[in-house]
């Protein structure tokens, strides 16, 4: 005859399998984030939840207009940021990127970005800060190396992003913002409004 096990420690083999399980699915597959700061307003609010899946960027590069999580670049540690950030790609590896009147341009072609509050400007002035002199990053047309992106918030007035400190490197992206789940009011994926350079008529 087989002998039973404690139950007791059944209970306690079973919630250590399910923590090792739900550990191994946030650390491989996706987690949860929530949104601390109006950087990306109107598309994502504070106190917004996300799930940010982190398999996708296995298998492909991201794209144009992909809303992601990065941990810290080199420039943002040494002014002592230490938590992730979560922007908008904008420009891809081998891009010209450049602020003109207020708009964005990809390879001299006006970048269409209808996730913007109306008569939002992208200038270089959000960047004015005592612990970052200028020059800043994007005062100038910049190409885009290998491996590299350059981000930007949706609320163009009130994100720090690489139109100051630079470009994200590949490796430091965690994940593709996906889904939405707080508040139970909002639900649902993302502003999927199109990212593209407008065609030149």
């Amino acid at each position: 005859m087989t002998k039973r096990e404690n139950p007791w420690i059944e209970g306690i083999k079973t919630i250590a399998l399910s923590a090792v399980l739900a550990l191994g699915i946030r650390t491989l597959v996706a987690e949860a984030r929530w949104i601390p700061s109006g950087s990306m307003l109107p598309t994502l609010q504070i106190n917004d939840r996300l799930i940010i899946d982190k398999v996708s960027y296995r298998f492909q590069n991201p794209k144009r207009g992909d809303v992601v999580v990065f941990r810290p670049t080199e420039a943002l540690k040494e002014q002592n940021f230490k938590d992730a950030f979560i922007k908008r790609v904008i420009g891809l590896p081998g891009d010209t990127v450049e602020l003109q009147d207020g708009k964005v341009y990809v390879n001299n072609q006006l970048l269409v970005e209808k996730y913007l509050d109306q008569g939002q400007k992208t200038i270089i002035d959000v960047c004015r800060n005592p612990s970052m002199p200028p020059p800043y990053y994007l005062s100038k047309a910049v190409t885009v190396p290998p491996n590299s992106y350059l981000v930007l918030g949706d609320n163009r007035q009130s994100s720090y992003d690489s139109r100051c400190w630079g470009l994200v490197p590949r490796e430091n992206i965690i994940g593709k913002a996906i889904v939405r789940f707080w508040p139970l009011n909002s639900v649902g994926g993302l502003n999927k409004d199109p990212v593209y350079p407008k065609t030149s008529q």
